[in-house]
């Protein structure tokens, strides 16, 4: 499994360029957070959770590598809080309309 926690105004990019690789299934949940440099200091004001989005999806194990690229290529500005990418294992997944397991 892929989550990355990316810039908001990033998701179309992201999710139009894993579409264009070739990973059409992914969902979307808007989140707030914030990472190491704990949020944004303006002024006297600090905004300690900014919102984020979180993209997830499921690849296979030989994809990863071709997934994770594509969101870094199409995420990154450059600039403090482009976001994060985790990758972990799924043991299983079900279909729930069919009861059907595997990916």
């Amino acid at each position: 499994m892929i989550r990355a926690v990316i810039r908001p105004e990033a998701v179309d990019k992201v999710a139009d360029s894993l579409e264009t690789g070739g990973f059409t299934a992914l969902t979307r949940i808007e989140v707030f957070g914030r990472g190491k440099q704990k949020g944004i200091k303006v002024g006297n004001v600090v905004y300690d959770n900014l919102p984020k989005t979180m993209i997830m999806l499921v690849v296979d194990d030989d994809s990863v590598e071709k997934s994770v690229k594509i969101i870094e290529d199409s995420a990154r500005t450059g600039n403090i809080g482009d976001g994060k990418i985790f990758v972990s294992s799924v043991d299983e997944a079900y279909t729930i309309r069919t009861g059907q397991r595997g990916l």
